[in-house]
């Protein structure tokens, strides 16, 4: 097995020309280990400017940050103050969706393990103020029920909005005073931000997008986006150091650096236990925990997340059996291809890990029942549209609605083969992944109800 410090030269040798060779502006790296941490950047904060990364660069996390909002749920629960498997409304009888039915029972364990089944890619606009989480929560009382809560996964960014004024209202406080209360000071960190204007004080990273399929990726028009959103993964930014100090302390039972208890082993355990298996994507874990993403790597267990914001992506693992964590903060272009390259070297070098392959397209594409699949699927923020044409190949087209629309143009039509008799997926990769769709819903005959790609997108017509 290699050391640390042979992971620390790799990174120091290869990371300008994987930067380079995949068109990723700039990237900052953390490894922890045997209790030790490395960390490496390389490239620049944005194209605008050309100021280099460094280790102390913070990146927006994106996503990771659900298991930071689902910690602090957990420290209530510790505390007496939450039973998870009691309705929603017994702590925040202000929870309104357009089923009144499925929002009396809705539990907490359903929102932390994106089982409560309404729609959850909502990015309502609420203001910039300590109000804007209550004001989103407000915000989405016509959202729709997708399905009964608890009947599958389907990934919620709502839900954790819902869970972040859950933790307002029973601590009395801000959502960002209470990250800062209760995870930032008792972990000792100190380049981690929960804005923009806290996000300027450091050397902030800026999301890069591609103005079309084929550009070069160039600074992104916005940092961040609606605040309200902020709980499920839409402002929080830090550097890897910093993050990896969140990862070790899960990984050492809920004890801080310096001896300090910020979290139950028994609540430590719970959230790197199975509640719901996923769909067969291929892409994402074999399973959700309560916050965590759960992977099985040939027989070990392997728990983390992924963030994506505007232009930024994030990317963490954490093997227990193995004391080990790495993450990838990065800002732009074929993020995945970076991911896969360094993640797959640390893990093997260190853990004799190999990272599982993603999905590619069969040789000879898996014969399906087309018919089942074609369609129109529709959310919030895009409409899919899954058609045959006249030589008998299947397209999936896109069109993004909202926030996501401003973003640039829509994206061009995807050619999908069979993979299984369930699934299609994409024939040509988009950043580094073939993305599976998963058709489920109506398994006994007739156009299926929904599809999957992580997210359960109801069909809206046939």
């Amino acid at each position: 097995m290699a050391t640390l410090s042979e992971i620390e030269t790799w990174l120091q040798d290869r990371l300008p020309a994987l930067l380079a060779e995949h068109q990723v502006p700039g990237t900052a790296v953390g490894v922890l280990f045997g209790g030790e941490v490395i960390d490496h950047a390389a490239g620049v904060l944005s194209r605008a400017t050309d100021v280099p990364v460094t280790p102390d660069t913070v990146f927006q996390i994106g996503s990771i940050t659900k298991v930071w909002t689902t910690t602090l749920v957990m420290q209530l629960v510790d505390e007496g103050k939450i039973d998870l498997d009691k309705p929603l409304r017994d702590y925040l009888p202000e929870f309104v969706i357009s089923d009144e039915a499925a929002a009396a029972v809705i539990t907490v364990r359903q929102l932390l393990s994106h089982t409560s089944g309404f729609e959850g890619d909502i990015f309502n606009e609420t203001g910039k103020g300590d109000d804007a989480i209550e004001k989103f929560v407000a915000s989405i009382a016509e959202v729709s029920q997708l399905f009964a809560p608890g009947e599958m996964f389907s990934y919620n960014n709502a839900a954790f909005a819902v869970l972040g004024r859950l933790i307002e209202v029973l601590r009395g406080k801000p959502f960002d005073t209470v990250l800062r209360e209760h995870l930032f000071t008792p972990l000792g960190l100190t380049h981690s931000a929960t804005d923009p204007y806290e996000a300027i004080l450091y050397r902030a990273a800026v999301g890069h997008i591609r103005p079309a399929p084929d550009a070069e990726p160039v600074p992104a028009p916005m940092w961040a986006m609606t605040r309200g959103m902020a709980p499920a993964g839409a402002m929080l930014a830090m550097r890897p150091r910093d993050l990896l100090a969140f990862a070790k302390f899960h990984l050492d039972s809920g004890t801080a650096a310096d001896g300090t208890s910020v979290l139950s082993p028994a609540s430590v355990k719970a959230m790197q236990e199975e509640q719901v298996k996923l769909p067969k994507l291929g892409m994402m874990g074999d399973s959700w925990g309560l916050g965590w993403e759960l992977f099985d790597w040939d027989g070990t267990t392997v728990i983390g997340h992924d963030g994506g914001t505007i232009g930024q992506n994030a990317f963490l693992r954490v093997v227990p059996e193995h004391g080990l964590a790495v993450t990838v903060l990065t800002n732009g272009g074929d993020t995945i291809e970076l991911y896969k390259t360094v993640v797959g070297h640390v893990v093997k070098e260190l853990a004799g890990l190999d990272l599982p392959a993603l999905p590619t397209p069969p040789a000879t594409p898996v014969p399906v029942d087309v018919d089942r699949f074609l369609g129109t699927y529709s959310c919030e923020v895009v409409d899919v549209t899954v058609r045959q044409d006249e030589d008998g190949r299947v397209w999936l087209d896109q069109t993004p609605k909202g926030i996501f629309a401003e973003l640039g143009p829509a994206p061009d039509p995807v050619e999908l083969v069979g993979r299984n008799e369930e699934s299609l997926i994409a024939l040509k990769a988009e950043n580094g992944v073939h993305i599976s769709y998963v058709f489920v819903g109506n398994e006994s005959g007739g156009p299926a109800l929904f599809i999957h790609s992580g997210r359960a997108i109801r069909r809206a017509s046939a």
